[in-house]
């Protein structure tokens, strides 16, 4: 097994959005101050040039956001760890494998921060949350050891891996994540993309979840069983995660599935997450 230390992936900003101005143009810009709320419109941001996949330099502009929009336009692959969080494996009372359980989300899965999520008739009966640490890998990895691994990341951000129960049932797809969590624009992030500079340990974040206002997760990162220096590690085991990759790390305890009466998301509900030093996304469900 060879591979190559590389210097950290290049973060030239400190919060990356991706907006719409008062002139209806889309930009990426650089938030200098910590998101309040959760839709930042009349925030303040310097004018960024360039992409994921090239980095990003400042202009020295400043614009104001009319509109945000998911940080990434576009994504190369989201990859998702299920049962990461010890009091979520305890309330599943499901035992821990050796290695992260691993399921993917197609790329038409990702939306914006403050977007309405459409949800399928036949994935309304048991839609569940999953307020989630988000990571974007900032560089092409491949066999990396775990000391290395946050030198991949580009930043941090906000996740909701929005699952639809009823096809992770065992007696409806055989137990399987993937399909119950592919549909389109179940997977929300933003509201930015936060520089690791700003994150020293992405192990001491304090995570909440509300549901039309209610508090139903609430846990800090520590309680996560592999850390994200070591998802990166096994998710870089002798295949090539790319830049731009998205990671959600996985959900605390909390979720609607485990709650006595159940917790399972209604039309119209809206689910927030927050995460310290990262902002807040808040989604309503719209049955179609």
């Amino acid at each position: 097994m060879s591979f190559r230390v590389q210097k950290a992936a290049a973060a030239s900003f400190q919060r990356l959005v991706r907006f719409v101005n008062a002139q209806g143009s889309t930009k990426f810009g650089d938030l200098k101050t910590r998101p309040t709320g959760v839709s930042l419109a009349g925030a303040e941001v310097e004018v960024l040039e360039g992409d994921v996949g090239n980095g990003f330099r400042g202009t020295g502009k400043i614009d104001k956001i009319q509109k945000l929009l998911c940080p990434l336009p576009q994504v190369h692959a989201i990859m998702c760890i299920g049962l990461n969080y010890q009091k979520h494996a305890t309330e599943a009372n499901l035992r821990v494998a050796p290695y992260p359980v691993l399921f993917t989300k197609p790329a038409d899965a990702l939306a914006g921060p403050n977007e309405d999520i459409p949800v399928h008739p036949d994935a309304q009966s048991m839609l569940d949350y999953e307020g989630e640490l988000t990571v974007v890998v900032g560089k092409d990895a491949k066999n990396v050891p775990e000391p290395d691994a946050l030198k991949y990341v580009l930043g941090y951000t906000v996740g909701n891996d929005i699952s639809a129960r009823y096809f992770q049932l065992p007696e409806t797809s055989g137990g399987q994540f993937c399909y119950a969590k592919s549909f389109d624009k179940f997977c929300p992030i933003g509201p930015c993309i936060v520089s690791p500079g700003l994150i020293p340990d992405p192990q001491k974040l304090q995570l909440v979840t509300k549901v039309n206002g209610q508090v139903r997760q609430q846990t800090e990162t520590s309680d996560m069983i592999f850390s994200v220096a070591k998802i990166i590690s096994h998710l870089s085991r002798g295949r090539t995660l790319r830049r731009g990759t998205v990671i959600q790390t996985g959900t605390p305890s909390g979720v609607g599935l485990f709650m006595e009466p159940k917790g399972f998301l209604k039309n119209g509900d809206v689910v927030e997450v927050s995460i310290d030093g990262l902002g807040s996304i808040s989604n309503k469900m719209v049955f179609e």
